[in-house]
């Protein structure tokens, strides 16, 4: 018999597409490299979306480097007459040009279709053709637990965020104060409803989280409590799941390193706070300059990478900042000896990597905060949108490697300069919850190596869907 294949539907943006490119490569890995090939279906984001929101043929060819077994699939653009307010609704039209693909894979058998969690209405088309469907959920399970809540609680919980106080019950977790929960001025819970809905359709849920960070949770998805009158299918928690560098020496890698980089380099172990808000962050005026007096009176080392606001017109993504507009006057030169003021795109991941990075303010983006995780850095979350405001309470009330940052009251999302000085001080060591939050991270930074490791709990959830997959395939 051919190789099997399992078709990957991820989603455009570029943060679940290479979360759930890495997931494949990782099932390869586990199945031993011979058990299946991945064909991944690409769709075109839709006409609205900018560059920076897309995954662009070429980061598609750089990510399968290496990997022979992988195969992309381009599928043609959809036409729409209408405005679509979710992504899902977008991703659902797709079915037919899905379908088309899939049933055209004569030469072996699909051994298995995994969605995004967004293009879960495309599991009808897994149905039809008699190929298990699975779903890939980027975020965390305190969100998959939420979501399939919601559709038997949609009604109590839209009434608590109306009332605009109290606390949600997210099964697994503390009362989940209204203000922790994904803003529903950004947000459509009737969407997420809708998909939990969906979710309980697919064999199984393959999750970005380990068992070590997330092991209440997942325990009550797997108990029912999420789901009353039923039982969700398996969720299989494979992370972190995380596009990184192989670790080379300087002198193996001809690249120069990047300025932030080279600037971490001249800095104690554990001395710089780093300041990164994601590819949609930015601050106005008024509070970039609450930061910069907070940092300043702090007195501790940071690395900020400031954006500016985006630019006229509809762009949701923002410029390079314009420090001399935004800064208080005087402050980068009075802060050149301890901090740097980044004003454009940062690298991430490798400024997290550094030894002497010791802190992490964050909108507490998932993949960020498994970056964070994974090198062992403690974390104060800002949260902006999406889910940012769940994974930020779970941060601090559940893991235990976070401080608390607590926005203005009255102010969505605004942080005064006396809050932030605070907070960098606590997270740099400056008190107990500081120093545990920096122990637990350490401990959470050796759990989350282990369990990827084989024979640990997420090499051993992968290994479940590869067997789980082999023993579906059958030929068509």
């Amino acid at each position: 018999m051919a190789t099997p294949t399992v078709v990957l539907l991820p989603m455009w943006a570029p943060g679940h597409f290479r979360s759930m490119l890495e997931a494949g490569k990782r099932l390869l890995l586990c199945s031993g490299g011979d058990a299946f090939r991945l064909t991944v279906l690409v769709m075109p984001p839709p006409p609205d979306s900018e560059a920076s929101e897309v995954t662009s043929q070429l980061q598609h060819r750089d990510m399968a480097s290496g990997h022979a077994a992988i195969d992309f699939h381009y599928l043609p653009a959809v036409g729409h007459g209408r405005t679509l307010v979710h992504p899902s609704e977008y991703i659902r039209l797709y079915a037919p040009h899905v379908k088309d693909a899939i049933a055209g894979f004569v030469a072996a058998p699909v051994a298995a279709v995994v969605v995004d969690f967004f293009g879960a209405p495309l599991l009808d088309v897994a149905h039809e053709l008699a190929v298990p469907g699975y779903v890939y959920f980027a975020s965390t399970a305190a969100m998959l637990a939420l979501m399939l809540r919601l559709p038997a609680a949609h009604e109590e919980v839209a009434a608590r965020l109306r009332e605009m106080e109290g606390a949600v019950d997210v099964p697994g977790m503390p009362p989940v104060p209204v203000a922790a929960m994904p803003s529903p001025r950004l947000n459509d819970y009737g969407w997420f409803a809708y998909l939990g809905r969906r979710f309980m359709e697919a064999r199984g849920i393959v999750v970005n989280t380990a068992e070590e960070l997330e092991r209440a949770v997942l325990a009550a998805i797997a108990d029912g409590r999420c789901t009353p009158g039923g039982r969700a299918p398996p969720v299989y928690p494979i992370g972190p799941v995380l596009s990184l560098k192989k670790a080379t020496s300087r002198a193996d890698d001809r690249s120069p390193p990047h300025e932030c980089v080279r600037w971490l380099d001249a800095r104690p172990p554990a001395s710089v706070v780093f300041l990164c808000f994601g590819s949609m962050g930015w601050m106005d005026a008024e509070q970039a300059r609450e930061v910069a007096a907070g940092l300043e009176r702090s007195g501790q080392s940071f690395l900020w990478a400031l954006r500016g606001p985006p630019p006229a017109g509809d762009s949701r993504y923002p410029s390079d900042a314009d420090l001399d507009a935004l800064l208080p006057g005087g402050f980068l030169e009075r802060t050149k000896g301890t901090g740097l003021v980044w004003p454009t795109w940062a690298p991430q991941p490798e400024i997290l990597a550094h030894a002497a990075v010791g802190g992490f303010v964050t909108h507490c983006g998932w993949n960020s905060v498994l970056e964070s995780l994974w090198h062992g850095v403690p974390m104060a979350p800002w949260p902006r949108y999406a889910e940012q405001p769940l994974n930020a309470f779970e941060l601090v009330a559940c893991m235990g490697v976070a401080v608390e940052l607590r926005t203005c009251a009255g102010r969505e999302g605004f942080v005064e300069a006396a809050e932030l000085e605070r907070a960098t001080r606590s997270l740099m060591g400056g008190d107990e919850e500081g120093r545990k939050a920096r122990d637990k991270a350490a401990q959470t930074k050796a759990a989350c190596r282990r369990a990827v490791e084989k024979g640990g709990p997420s090499y051993a959830a992968m290994q479940r869907v590869v067997q789980d997959m082999l023993g579906s395939c059958v030929p068509r």
